[in-house]
């Protein structure tokens, strides 16, 4: 029966009730942009990514403004040459949020995250932290491989869903050249 829930749960979030979410989204512009959430609003999201209700794992809600990923077309005083718009910044808002929060809370590490509403200036994101210090977690199999020190900075490194396939590792092909980085194939990537 758990698993049906979480189908139901999947299902509703597919078409959501736009009145309350409008109102959250009005309830969430108001608040700071870092919030802790007792419990994650997407629970079939929050699973899936490895959140479990005990202590270690926290839940922030991040509030992250839209805009400024592309560069801005200069109107005088360029020669043609700099006059280029076309660079775009090719982290995902997703990836943006998950760096921020990292960057918020230094002694957790990022687990992964989910987007949770957007409307015409914000995206909002759920971001599932993990303390690895705590015992419950060392003690738990399943996630304990979060301490180990390759995993440290894994929001700042790409090693999170969103920064893998922010760096093109979705997709496997010659043509491609990001492997194994960007910075190794001098820049000759996506």
């Amino acid at each position: 029966m758990v698993n049906g829930l979480y189908h139901y749960l999947k299902q509703a979030w597919k078409k959501p009730d736009a009145k309350v979410l409008r109102e959250r989204m009005i309830e969430w512009r108001a608040s700071s942009v870092f919030v802790k959430v007792d419990k994650p609003l997407r629970l079939d999201r929050a699973r899936a990514f490895g959140y479990k209700d005990k202590k270690g794992f926290v839940v922030v809600r991040i509030r992250i403004g839209r805009g400024g990923h592309k560069r801005h077309r200069p109107n005088a005083g360029r020669r043609s040459k700099r006059l280029h718009s076309r660079k775009n910044l090719r982290m995902s808002y997703k990836w943006i949020a998950e760096q921020r929060v990292a960057r918020k809370f230094t002694n957790l590490e990022v687990l992964n995250s989910y987007l949770i509403g957007k409307d015409g200036i914000n995206y909002f994101y759920e971001v599932i932290l993990v303390d690895p210090e705590r015992p419950e977690i060392k003690s738990d199999s399943n996630i304990s491989w979060i301490r180990k020190p390759g995993n440290r900075g894994r929001a700042f490194r790409g090693l999170t869903s969103a920064g893998k396939k922010s760096r093109g590792l979705s997709t496997k092909s010659k043509e491609l050249k990001v492997r194994p980085s960007l910075r190794a194939r001098k820049r000759r990537g996506k």
